[in-house]
């Protein structure tokens, strides 16, 4: 009997054709998420792409990690830094020049607070982006409330971080990004083409080993069949997204102009 894999955490396959494709290659970009290793599922192919035309990659994950794990017995301290390395090399894999910033926050008590909005609008007005991706906070029958609160925080973020009145203390120029890309949407709108660029995603995602039974579906004493099997299944997904989209491999967004 063959037990069916639980699936990953990289979206869906959309019905049809998306509106747009293929933003021109950004300068600088600031991918905000919830947890180390959201970004490479949601939006590594992207970033890597990206990278390998001289944009200038930041990445501001918002929570520790901690929570991260099956393992009762698992100390969270030392769990919170192995995320944190993990993530470092994660940013290398996919080519990432810029900064790799950790807020910290407690994984799974994440809120949209105003000091969390004070720190997100700093980080934006410091990277000077000109597009930021960012969990899609409309997302409907959302199990994980780190997501849709890390959502609504890039949101304000950009909204406070465009304004002089918001956080003057923060002594920065304001910034407002040309456009967001929103993974998990219910309704995208956008494809960016990943051809090429499959194989960094898999290799920045494979950097988070602390995820590998929890996420990954990576047995502890797994002889390399497991995570070969789970890089197909992200080759496959893109295969899918890009199918439907037009593309050979793809990954999907909302897409907000007009900041």
């Amino acid at each position: 009997m063959t037990t069916e894999l639980p699936p990953l955490p990289v979206g869906d396959i959309p019905s049809g054709p998306m509106a747009s494709q293929d933003i021109p290659t950004p300068a600088r970009a600031l991918v905000i998420v919830a947890h180390p290793d959201d970004a490479e599922f949601q939006c590594g192919g992207t970033l890597a792409k990206w990278a390998a035309a001289g944009c200038v990659i930041n990445h501001l994950v918002l929570t520790d990690g901690a929570k991260g794990t099956w393992d009762p017995n698992q100390n969270s301290d030392e769990l919170v830094e192995q995320r944190r390395s993990e993530q470092m090399e994660a940013a290398r894999r996919l080519g990432s020049t810029g900064k790799v910033v950790m807020l910290g926050h407690v994984d799974g008590e994440l809120q949209p607070t105003l000091h969390i909005r004070d720190q997100v609008a700093y980080w934006i007005r410091s990277t000077q982006p000109d597009v930021v991706l960012a969990h899609d906070p409309w997302k409907r029958y959302r199990l994980h409330p780190d997501h849709r609160n890390a959502g609504w925080l890039a949101l304000d973020g950009i909204v406070a971080a465009r304004d002089p009145h918001y956080f003057g203390h923060h002594g920065l120029e304001v910034h407002r990004p040309d456009c967001a890309l929103l993974f998990e949407a219910d309704e995208p709108d956008h494809v960016e083409d990943i051809t090429g660029f499959v194989d960094a995603k898999v290799e920045a995602l494979l950097a988070h080993t602390s995820q590998f039974v929890t996420t990954h579906s990576i047995p502890t004493e797994d002889d390399g069949t497991a995570a070969t099997a789970f890089g197909e299944r992200i080759r496959d997904h893109a295969a899918a997204v890009g199918a439907a989209t037009d593309v050979s491999r793809g990954e999907i967004f909302k897409l907000l102009k007009h900041l």
